[in-house]
């Protein structure tokens, strides 16, 4: 029997295509200050996890939910169980857009809107996938498990819930990165820094949305200024046209505004951190600031060492390739400045050494070390000659023409909560990446494409021996 996965994923266009404008018209962003017991990670999550499950109930799949933190889709039967994982949370917005961010439109063959590529594109486009062979009525001999958690972007409460009281799948694919494949991905290190004020000029600094995104604004307000402000300003900007600078009189004070480009923090380099900017500038504005301990680490260390060379952090493998390291958060809390770096480490680097590193740099710049134990993850990687890494990327060769080898990432996916788990598109090779990025958007080409690989893909992982 041969089918034209293709052909059934476009007779099927427009169902997928409003379905998919469904879920991305929820603001799914994580809202601690509205969470209840009956919406642990606040309203929006839980309603797009409702809304997911909602649409499963209607096309005649069994489904879960698990305290309103993750849930699942179930078809088939078999001993084996293929996880399918994807989440339907999405990263703050910022006041970039052109469009509004949960209000999507198609502009050009492209779907504009907050998740439409992160993660809620590309989950619906395989559920559609998974969706054509049911309704084909396949032969199947395994089980799948359509997995969505809540809060990916955080700290993956949802889908550590779901697995304490379901059942592991034996292997799987999460449709949250890239194609051809990635089967490999860095750890994640995650540490806060509470520095101790040393400069009373220094009157507020802050910067950043979540720590997995590259800031792309920062601020800070500043007192007692003698130096030439405005030539300063001046200078700073003609050496670095990358960013906007904005400088704002206030009483007995100014402000400063700088406009970076926030992206993903797996790839901190392709950004300009609006943080390790200002501070950069606001150490040439004034003696006092220059030993400011909390600017003086963001602006000598970590401003555009993207691979932790001057934190003594830095190490490299030869597949999963070197350390990154992005400062996403600087704030003020209990009357302290403080920043959280968000570090994707990759195999072969020990968490302790990081923590003694962290540890000696505290008693130079003066802060309080807090380690993201709750969050660290360790690197993860399936080897190339697995079947099920062998599987998609026949797939993916076959409905592309195009070759399919192994990569890794300094991302992270639900694919590694899997000991055979494995990230499987969406994005092609070609494809604009705007993931947590403003105007972020899945162009309508690459939907219905991944939606087709998806559904080859899973009934390749699931059907009889010999069929």
């Amino acid at each position: 029997m041969t089918i034209n996965w293709q052909e059934e994923i476009n007779n099927r266009k427009d169902d997928l295509i409003n379905d998919l404008f469904t879920l991305l018209s929820v603001n799914s962003v994580r809202d601690d200050s509205k969470a209840s017991a009956d919406a642990p990670v606040g309203p929006g999550p839980k309603e797009a996890l409702e809304t997911f499950l909602k649409i499963a109930e209607r096309d005649g799949f069994t489904t879960k939910n698990v305290d309103n933190l993750a849930g699942h889709a179930e078809f088939g039967t078999g001993d084996e169980t293929l996880g399918v994982l994807a989440h339907v949370d999405v990263v703050p917005v910022d006041d970039k857009w052109d469009t509004d961010p949960f209000k999507p439109e198609i502009i050009n063959d492209r779907i504009y809107a907050r998740g439409a590529s992160d993660d809620k594109g590309p989950l619906m486009a395989a559920y559609y996938g998974l969706k054509v062979i049911k309704e084909l009525g396949l032969p199947v001999e395994k089980r799948v498990r359509f997995i969505v958690g809540t809060d990916e972007e955080s700290e993956w409460q949802g889908v550590t819930r779901y697995f304490e009281v379901e059942d592991e799948p034996d292997f799987g694919f999460s449709p949250d990165a890239d194609f051809p494949i990635i089967n490999g991905e860095k750890g994640m290190y995650s540490a806060k820094l509470v520095f101790d004020r040393r400069s009373e000029k220094l009157l507020s600094f802050e910067s950043g949305l979540r720590e997995n995104m590259v800031p792309g604004e920062a601020h800070a307000v500043v007192s007692g200024l003698t130096s030439d402000v405005n030539q300063i300003v001046a200078d700073f900007q003609a050496a670095n046209p990358d960013i906007t600078i904005i400088v704002s009189p206030e009483a007995d004070a100014t402000a400063f505004t700088v406009e970076g480009k926030g992206v993903h923090a797996m790839n901190p380099s392709v950004g300009f951190n609006a943080a390790t900017y200002l501070a950069k500038l606001l150490l040439q504005l004034d003696e006092e600031l220059a030993q400011d301990d909390l600017l003086k680490f963001l602006g000598d260390l970590l401003h555009l060492d993207f691979n932790g060379e001057k934190l003594g952090i830095a190490h490299e493998d030869e597949i999963m390739g070197k350390v990154t390291v992005n400062p996403g958060l600087v704030g003020e809390e209990d009357g302290k400045l403080y920043t959280v770096l968000n570090i994707r480490v990759p195999r072969g680097k020990d968490y302790s050494e990081i923590d003694a590193t962290f540890a000696g740099h505290g008693e130079t710049y003066h802060y309080s070390f807090v380690d993201g134990t709750k969050t660290n993850k360790v690197p993860h990687y399936v080897p190339a000659d697995d079947p099920l890494v062998q599987t998609l990327l026949a797939v993916y060769e076959k409905q592309t023409g195009e070759k399919g080898q192994e990569r890794s990432i300094g991302g992270g996916t639900y694919g590694r909560l899997l000991k055979r788990g494995v990230a499987f598109g969406a994005l092609f090779p070609d494809s604009v990446d705007t993931m947590h990025q403003a105007n972020e958007f899945f162009a309508v080409r690459d939907l219905m494409k991944s939606a087709a690989i998806y559904a080859e893909a899973i009934y390749e992982l699931i059907k009889p021996e010999n069929a």
